[in-house]
Parts: C-alpha cells; structure tokens; sequence
C-alpha cells in the first residue's frame, strides 16, 4: 500500500506541478501565495483522501485539477484576489452539485461533446507551445522530449515525470541556471481575501467547475466503480468542494477525484483482501502532507528552470488529457459541430467584456447544440 500510494503521489505531483506554478504566475501570485497555494490543496487533498477512506471504507484518491490549472494558466487580466474568488465559488458549486439534485441535473445536461470541446479548447495552447519551443530552444527543448518519448514506449506514466528529472539536469548543467539555495524554510500559510468579480467568476469559476465536474470527478468515480466499490458521491462532492472553497482562501485551486494515480492505488497488487484496501488512502494522504510541507524547496528549484523546460513539461503532460479530450468531443455525430464550435471559440484565447474564451466557448457550443436539436424535432 505505501509503494502504491507513493508512486502515484509522485507521479500526479511531478508531472503537474510546472503547469501549477504556470497557474499562480498567470494570476499573478507571489512568491509566497504560490508555496502557500501549493501547500493548501496537498494538505486539502491528503486530509480528504483520509477522511473520505477511513469514513467509507472505500479507498478515496484525490487530485487537484489538472485541466482546471491549465484553465487558469491561460487567463488574463485576472489577479490573485479576483482567482481565489472564482476557486471560493467554484467549491461551493462542487458541494452544491452533490447536495442538490437540480444543479446535479443541469450539469448532466451539458452534453458531454461540449464540455470536452471546451476542455480540448484549453488545453490545445500548452500542447502547441512544445512544438513552438522546439524551435526557438531546440539544444534544452529535443533531448527532454527524446526522453519523453522513450520513457513513454517503457511506461507511460514515468514518461512526464522523467522528462521533468531531464529538465531539472538540463537547467542546471547545459543551461548554466545556478542552483537555488535548498535551504528549507517554515512554511506559512496565506489567507488572501476574496474578490468576487462577475466577469472573472463568469469567465473562470463556472468552465473551472465544468471541467473539474466532467473531466476529473465523473472519471475519478468510474474508476473506483470500475475496480468494484461503489463510489460515495455526495459525500466526495462535498468534502472536495467545502475543501476546495477552504483552501481557496489561501490560493489554492480545485481538488477533485483521480483517475490515472487512483488506477494505481486500487488493484489486486495493492492489497489482497479488498475489504481492507482503504487503508491505501491513509498512505496516500500522508505522503501528501509531506509534500506539501516540502514544497518551499521544491517550488525554488522548479521556478528556477527555463521557462522554455517549464513549459515544454506541462505541454507534454496535458498531450494525454488533450487526446482524450478531443476524442471525447468528437466522439458523437450528434454533437460534432457544437463540440467544434466549442473548441475552435476556446481555443481562439477571445475575451469579450472582460469574461474568458471557456466560457464564450461553452454558450456558442451550447447555441449551436440548441439549434441542431431544434432542426431534429
């Protein structure tokens, strides 16, 4: 169970946290909020996943959000402030969403085309932008990739966070980036008051909560439904959306179901009696909590990198979620063009009186979606 819980702590941990970091910049964080927004959702999602494991008895993995950190990432305009307002509404949605039937209905409404469409939207800049450094930065940029690429043919889930060990090595040999000064520092927690502006809670909250419901969370319980247990849904909606609103005070963003690492933490291999496999949450949690207290000295040495390497990881991370995004959009001839309506508006990076593309790519997928049926009937 530890082995297990720790593989897929540090996998979910190293193959995302460069496009975190790229979230914090992006809302401009400070030094501090960024270790303090790193913190609060390891030590939300540890404490979830030991809550929710030990209360159920079913073994909980939490992550945070990936496709919700790259959302962020690509926003402009947006500060700290009015962010932690959208992730504060975001949570409450979440729980709302498992208390209360309608809300859960209207989301499960969205068809699932579009939401993926959005999400493709989001994710297609960060996946372009290896192929774009892979130009200007090629001596840092192709062996990073050559050992993606071979590490993914060995195994795939090492592949992201190999290309970030050969990006730690490439920075701070070939790229002559001095060495960050690994001295650890206590850390510290920074509540940040929320701002509720309507266009950033239109622009950003509602497509973070989408994404964070669709791609994350509905996956998340089919894989513990999948592996035998029935998943406690209104229990896991509202503890990952009271923690994430919690959290949020301090910077972090969504946490929400795993898919990929809780895959790991729920086979036969992890333990044999599957009566007792729970326990695997504790271990998860705990490992959790221990990265969130080391996250000081791991943020320095990442922040330190190229920009070219940081980039070039989290493009490379989301080239999975991107494939399943896009396949999941276009999967369906009913919702084919909403979906590419949906996608080819979000990914235009367009924002129109100070609300984002995701969400003016959510209402012209949802339109044209309207129009389809209505020349159907």
């Amino acid at each position: 169970m530890i082995s297990a819980a720790l593989v897929a702590a540090l996998v979910g941990y190293g193959s995302t946290i460069a496009l975190v970091l790229a979230a914090a910049q992006a809302v401009g964080a400070s030094p501090a909020q960024t270790a303090s927004w790193v913190a609060a959702i390891c030590f939300a999602k540890g404490l979830g996943s030991i809550l929710l494991s030990t209360w159920k008895k079913v073994p909980m993995v939490l992550a945070w959000s990936t496709p919700g950190a790259a959302l962020i990432a690509a926003s402009t305009g947006i500060n700290m402030n009015e962010a932690v307002g959208a992730f504060v509404m975001t949570g409450g949605l979440i729980a709302l969403t498992g208390v209360l039937p309608p809300v859960n209905r209207a989301v499960s409404s969205i068809p699932t085309g579009v939401a993926s469409g959005m999400l493709a939207g989001v994710l297609l800049p960060f996946c372009v932008a290896v192929a774009t450094y892979t130009v200007s930065d090629w001596r840092m940029v192709l062996p990073l990739i050559a050992v993606f690429l071979i590490v993914r043919l060995i195994s795939p889930l090492y592949a992201v966070l190999a290309a970030l060990a050969a990006g730690l090595a490439i920075a701070f040999t070939y790229a002559g980036v001095p060495a960050p000064t690994l001295r650890y520092e206590a850390l510290t927690l920074v509540f940040i008051r929320p701002e509720f502006n309507p266009a950033v809670l239109i622009g950003l909250g509602l497509p973070l909560y989408l994404v964070t419901m669709a791609s994350q969370n509905l996956p998340g319980f089919a894989v513990v439904r999948a592996h035998g247990y029935t998943p406690p849904v209104s229990a896991a909606l509202g503890v990952t959306g009271i923690g994430s609103a919690i959290a949020g005070l301090f910077g972090s963003h969504t946490f929400n179901m795993a898919a990929i690492t809780a895959a790991i933490c729920l086979g036969d291999d992890v333990h044999p009696d599957k009566s007792k496999r729970w326990q695997v949450g504790l271990a998860y949690g705990a490992i959790w909590i221990l990265l969130g207290l080391s996250g000081p000295v791991i943020i320095a040495t990442i922040i330190a990198m190229p920009k070219a390497i940081i980039a070039v990881v989290a493009g490379l991370a989301l080239v999975t979620p991107f494939i399943g995004a896009v396949a999941s959009a276009f999967d369906s001839q009913d919702t084919r063009f909403a979906a590419a309506t949906t996608f080819i508006v979000t990914a235009s990076g367009i924002a129109a009186f100070g609300v984002a593309a995701a969400f003016w790519g959510l209402l012209a997928g949802l339109l044209v979606h309207l129009m389809d049926n209505l020349k159907r009937r």
